[in-house]
């Protein structure tokens, strides 16, 4: 029984590649190797693949920085002065934004903090930020920082949430009513994968008066996102992850039309945020350019820039619709591999349990599947990392892995739950 099942879902997966349309798009990329063989990349939700072609696309900086020195701003093959310009319209539709509303510049908690410096406003009666239990530390420390440099005691203003079920958000939203100034949440849950609902999320605070901010670290080159649409205020990302950009490489911003195309909009001020008509004059007085860029502080990193570019150049050549449903599609074939193999009755003994924390739900994950490891759940994860599959370990106990639609297979989704499931059993709850 179990072998014939087993052989089913390979021939399934085998199918699914050979129908894939975005199959080609696997040959853009390096793979790491373990041992003189190709390891099956499974963290992207860390950090992306290298695309191929970034050594010669860093050669034509060095040799323009060589040719032209400080005329490189203006005579370089991509001229600096202007570099960052392309990649708002290559992540706009990304985040389903306008080109205005988005550019690429610091880290992500660079941009946390320079969004918060705009949107938190705290009054005697509205005072407290919403955020969940469980978001990624940085966030955290920003949040606890910004409060303390407003004179105020993070204890009493920053309210954590257990619970992602958007109705649980949205009561806990309407509950604080006027004493909530800001909502900061992860679009998606770095630790479990679990997919918010933006769109719902963001009206709910808007209705009680309350700003919305969302971290798009894990969400951005994952999941489809609407953010004008929705009327989110901003959001931030990094780019090592599901944009493949590189580690340490730039992140990005986003701020809605409403307060970007507003110059009385509060913001920490920079020169190359200043009017770009009369920056290079350095007149003393800030005027602001209209939409996120705005916000930004100074001219673009350009050698931190250039695997992005390569890489959103990728994401423009391919179907994003057929990127977002290939994504889903293989998560959900990774559950249908887990519900087949996973059942403690059909197969022999194991050794491990897991139990999942994404959603089944497929439209509460993207491509990350989250497994908490009942026991000895490092000693599960080197086995997987001996047999070739590179994913990510989170203590105490879990095991992320992601499938990614531009360089992963079906086939490697099936191989990585067949290993899974020999060696230990789905723990429902």
């Amino acid at each position: 029984m179990k072998e014939k099942a087993s052989a089913l879902l390979l021939k399934q997966a085998q199918l699914l590649d050979r129908t894939d349309t975005l199959k080609s798009f696997r040959k853009a990329f390096h793979y790491p190797t373990a041992k003189g063989k190709k390891t099956t990349y499974l963290c992207g939700n860390s950090l992306g693949l290298m695309p191929k072609g970034l050594d010669i696309a860093f050669a034509q900086e060095c040799k323009d920085w060589a040719r032209w020195g400080v005329e490189g701003h203006w005579k370089a093959k991509n001229p600096w002065v202007d570099y960052h310009k392309k990649f708002s319209a290559l992540l706009a539709p990304l985040c389903g934004a306008k080109t205005s509303e988005v550019v690429a510049m610091n880290s992500l908690t660079v941009n946390l903090h320079l969004a918060l410096a705009s949107f938190y406003k705290p009054t005697k009666k509205r005072f407290v930020i919403l955020h969940e239990s469980k978001a990624f530390s940085s966030d955290l420390y920003a949040l606890e920082s910004v409060v303390r440099m407003q004179g105020l005691n993070p204890l009493k203003c920053l309210m954590s949430i257990d619970s992602l079920d958007t109705k649980n958000i949205i009561k806990t939203i309407t509950d604080l009513d006027d004493k909530l100034a800001l909502v900061l949440l992860g679009g998606v849950n770095y630790y479990s994968g679990e997919v918010l609902n933006m769109q719902k999320i963001t009206k709910a605070a808007h209705a009680v008066g309350a700003y919305v901010g969302f971290d798009l670290a894990h969400a951005i080159g994952n999941v489809p996102l609407k953010l004008h649409a929705w009327n989110v205020d901003f959001a931030v990302w990094c780019s090592y992850k599901y944009l493949n950009g590189g580690p340490g490489a730039t992140g990005g911003l986003f701020i809605h039309d409403a307060h970007g195309q507003n110059t009385r909009t509060p913001r920490l001020a920079g020169w190359w945020g200043h009017d770009e008509k009369t920056r290079f004059a350095m007149p003393s007085k800030f005027s602001p350019m209209l939409g996120a860029e705005g916000w930004q502080l100074s001219n673009a990193p350009v050698f931190n820039l250039v695997a992005q570019s390569l890489s959103l150049e990728l994401f423009k050549q391919a179907d994003l619709k057929a990127v977002f449903e290939k994504g889903s599609r293989m998560s959900s074939f990774f559950l249908e591999c887990l519900e087949t193999l996973g059942e403690k009755k059909i197969l022999e003994k194991r050794s491990y349990a897991f139990e999942l924390l994404t959603p089944l739900d497929e439209k509460a994950r993207g491509c990350q599947l989250s497994f908490k490891i009942a026991h000895q759940g490092k000693e599960l994860f080197e086995t997987l990392e001996k047999a070739g599959f590179m994913g990510d370990w989170r203590e105490p106990d879990v095991i992320r892995l992601s499938p990614v639609p531009l360089y992963n297979t079906y086939t490697e989704v099936y191989r990585v739950a067949e290993l899974l499931c020999k060696k230990a059993y789905w723990q429902r709850g």
